[in-house]
């Protein structure tokens, strides 16, 4: 498994500075809850998944199997 950061350049630098803006929280969801704060939960459970090899929710990070 390999967990890296999108290749394109502007996704990443937009959803960075959302994260800024946000304290940390995902700039794609509309509460803070502990649940959303970057690397989210969301992402978390899907890279325990073996089979998953994709996007987190904002596209920030990609898991390669």
């Amino acid at each position: 498994m390999e967990i890296t950061l999108n290749h394109d350049k502007e996704i990443v630098d937009a959803v960075k500075e959302g994260l800024r803006r946000n304290d940390g929280y995902c700039p794609c969801r509309f509460e803070k809850t502990p649940e959303n704060k970057c690397m989210c939960k969301e992402f978390r459970d899907q890279i325990k998944d073996p089979n998953f090899e994709g996007f987190c929710h904002c596209m920030l990070y990609y898991k390669k199997k």
